[in-house]
């Protein structure tokens, strides 16, 4: 069995390499990685923009090879900042018990990857939520709904607002300092992982100018922020492994770095 160790204020933490347009680091953290913290931008209006219509049927032909169109639709965004990012959601059927969220626009401008990792600046972020999760416009009045959208769309605008890129073991929290992500939900943050629940295949999409690397957000506990600073990422996965945690998300899952007493 496959298993996640196998493979805005905003405050982001980042592996270390060094930016194209180096930033310095606020901090390193104790596992040896930089931190950077990013404060809201100074913006008096918005940057409209449309949909980008090379990226925008790249990513629907994508997801028309491995889903049936029954399964598909989408949420279209009715005002765009800087990029368009419309919302993929694909259903859970009788042979997938989760739903698939995917965010389409991300990769309809280049990150500023370092250097030493060019290749990698094109991205897309999915989520996979219970079958049971309710996702229509009438529910998404409610925030314990919305969430996992509103955390894909900001994912896929940060790195262009401010700059800079988002990939493999990349974790961002949810403020500065990080709220939880709704009233039913404890989650402060996200690290954004390769899928080990949906086919390698599906995990990149490749054209003739451009490779887009699509990864998985998964939400965090703020013990669980602190102990991957610590203990870098595999250190966080060795504690998914241990307590069985899966990709799809589970707003009722253990905090796998909360400090357990015993007592005599």
């Amino acid at each position: 069995m496959k298993t996640l160790k196998n493979t805005l204020i905003l405050s982001i933490f980042l592996n270390s390499c060094t930016m194209s347009q180096e930033r310095q680091p606020e901090k390193y953290s104790e596992s040896g990685n930089p931190v950077y913290k990013y404060e809201p931008l100074n913006r008096d209006s918005i940057e409209p923009v449309i949909g980008d219509s090379t990226t925008i049927e790249e990513i629907d032909n994508h997801i028309s090879k491995f889903f049936e169109d029954g399964e598909t639709s989408v949420f279209h965004e009715i005002v765009s900042d800087k990029i368009h990012v419309d919302i993929y959601f694909i259903k859970a059927n009788k042979d997938r018990d989760y739903n698939i969220l995917m965010t389409s626009g991300m990769s309809s401008l280049p990150m500023n990857v370092p250097e030493e990792l060019k290749g990698l600046e094109y991205a897309e972020v999915i989520a996979l939520l219970p079958k049971d999760w309710l996702l229509d416009q009438q529910h998404f009045e409610n925030e314990n709904n919305y969430w996992p959208i509103r955390q894909l769309k900001q994912l896929a605008r940060f790195p262009h607002l401010y700059n800079t890129w988002l990939g493999e073991g990349h974790t961002i929290s949810n403020g500065n300092p990080p709220e939880p992500m709704a009233d039913s939900a404890s989650f402060v943050g996200v690290i954004l992982l390769p899928s080990v629940t949906l086919p390698e295949d599906f995990l990149s999409i490749k054209s003739n100018d451009k490779t887009i690397n699509i990864y998985s957000m998964i939400p965090l506990y703020q013990d669980e922020m602190n102990y991957k600073l610590k203990y870098g990422t595999d250190g966080l996965l060795d504690k998914f492994d241990k307590f069985g945690i899966r990709e799809i998300i589970d707003i009722n899952r253990p905090n796998t770095c909360k400090k357990r007493f015993m007592i005599f």
